[in-house]
């Protein structure tokens, strides 16, 4: 058993860029959300939510890189990479446009609408602690390749798709970015090797900016106006205020914290399938106790583990990768240096870093699964891509000051858009991704009383509206045609077993579902 010993290694750098300006984009995107979209006061923002939103990072990064040092101790490796570590994106805005917003503007009460916020989030994160003790069995209950798959559409559709977008918006930045990544992350002879790769793309893209004329030194200088010195501090009393008042605003934070419970379990898997076996226990236990420390510390949002960690691992990052980010982000908030630093380097030499995590990420599952079980990798991505669609479509609807109710959906739909389908087959895309995926390899691979178990789910999850409803409540809407629907999917299955046995019965062949 050797010794624990923290190294810096050469793809340390690349991998810190590239999470770290991931978890600093975040940050910033909560920021904004909450100044400029919700109204929330900027001291506020600055000086109590910001500071304890990288606290709760930091934690969870300190974490990681212990169990990082741990498993190199305990199996002699020299090549484990720790767990990213990062704020839970999804829950980013749940919280801000389902929480904050609403109650904001129906009291006009930052505080008030804040301590709800800090109720949802415990929540979110008792889910995750609870949940720890049944992790690993429901990891191994749902095949690897299921939780690879929806773990790919998230690589894809969450993380890369709109950093490729933006990619596109400044060509003339992102496309040499791009080709660098090309070249010496996926290819086999890099250019420029003495300098690290992470570290080239971000020279390469800050210079091509500047000289593009995209970043301006007047941004630089309206960026200092949030300098400061913000540290953390207790607000047990706004959690136990927001208590009484915060059930009726629970109903999100149940089906997104089993997404967010989902999203652990797909990663952890593919840590393990990179070859860093970690303890899901241990791995969940520590998010939710992170994000309650934030939590009683002023800061709304809940940590998962991160996406990309094949991606951070194939860049040849280590342990400090992730413990230096998580520095960083507490750092950032507690002197208020976001806006200087991106102010500096532009978000175009950023985001194509994080379209190879993405597509890493992806390719993953492509390397991991048996060749009969392909097409449960495509099957997994339809809800993620319903999301992203539907999510983008709103989001235009919303822009331009109307949505699908006012257009009318018959409208929509003479002109080719399925609204209704795209908005059942994109709600609950975390779940739905998983089930779905769990039918189709248990159809695939005949084991078909483990299918009746899914459909028996899906029916169990559409009741309760967590997935193909635009929002949580019993039997509303058309949940109950969806529940009809998985029903008969699993009595499906039953027949399927039922033929089955008959027929290994008249072989003389034991029946198996293993």
């Amino acid at each position: 058993m050797k010794s624990m010993k923290l190294e810096w290694k050469r793809g340390d750098w690349a991998a810190y860029f590239g999470l770290m300006t991931n978890n600093l984009t975040n940050l910033l995107t909560m920021m904004g959300l909450l100044i400029f979209v919700v109204g929330i006061p900027k001291e506020i923002v600055y000086g109590r939510i910001a500071p304890a939103f990288g606290l709760a990072v930091l934690v969870a990064s300190v974490c990681y890189a212990w169990f990082g040092l741990q498993m190199a101790r305990q199996t002699g490796r020299n090549d484990v990479t720790a767990l990213p570590s990062g704020p839970s994106a999804p829950s980013i805005f749940t919280v801000t446009f389902l929480v904050l917003m609403p109650v904001y503007q129906q009291t006009g009460d930052a505080d008030f609408a804040i301590q709800i916020g800090l109720v949802w989030c415990f929540v979110e994160a008792m889910i995750l602690a609870g949940g720890s003790f049944l992790g690993e069995t429901i990891r191994k209950m749902i095949p690897r390749t299921v939780l690879l798959s929806c773990l790919s559409g998230l690589g894809l559709l969450l993380l890369a798709m709109n950093p490729m977008l933006q990619a596109f918006e400044a060509p003339t930045v992102s496309f040499i970015v791009l080709l660098l990544i090309f070249i010496n992350w996926f290819g086999k002879k890099p250019i420029f090797a003495r300098i690290p790769t992470g570290l080239l793309l971000l020279i390469a893209g800050t210079l091509l900016a500047w000289i593009s004329g995209l970043q301006s030194p007047d941004a630089i200088k309206a960026s200092m106006s949030s300098f400061g010195f913000n540290p953390p501090e207790v607000h047990i009393d706004s959690f136990m205020q927001g208590l009484p008042h915060a059930l009726p605003y629970l109903a999100s934070a149940v089906p997104l914290g089993l997404a967010n419970y989902i999203f652990d379990l797909e990663n952890i898997e593919s840590a393990h399938a990179a070859g860093d076996e970690y303890p899901t226990r241990k791995v969940m236990l520590a998010n939710g106790l992170a994000s309650m420390l934030g939590c009683l510390m002023g800061n709304p949002f809940p940590v998962t583990v991160y996406v990309g960690h094949a991606g951070w691992k194939a860049m040849g990052a280590s342990i400090g990768y992730t413990l230096a980010s998580g520095v960083t982000m507490f750092i950032v908030p507690l002197f208020g240096l976001g806006a200087f630093m991106l102010a500096i380097i532009p978000m175009t030499a950023i985001v194509p870093i994080l379209v190879f995590i993405g597509v890493v990420t992806a390719n993953q599952v492509v390397r991991e699964t048996p060749k009969i079980e392909v097409p449960v990798i495509f099957i997994c991505l339809f809800p993620w891509i319903a999301n992203w669609a539907l999510t983008m479509m709103n989001s235009v609807m919303a822009a331009a000051g109307t949505n699908a109710g006012k257009i009318g959906l018959d409208v929509l739909h003479s002109k080719g858009i399925y609204y209704e389908g795209l908005m059942h087959l994109g709600n609950g895309a975390p779940l739905a991704s998983m089930l779905w995926g769990c039918i189709a390899i248990f159809s695939i691979i005949n084991k078909p009383l483990r299918g009746a178990i899914a459909a028996a789910t899906g029916a169990l999850l559409a009741l309760f509206g967590v997935i193909h409803a635009p929002v949580v409540g019993f039997a509303e809407g058309s949940s109950l045609t969806f529940v009809t629907a998985y029903l008969m999917m699993g009595g499906m299955f039953v027949l399927k077993h039922v033929l089955d046995s008959r027929e290994e019965a008249r072989a003389g062949a034991p029946v198996s579902e293993a």
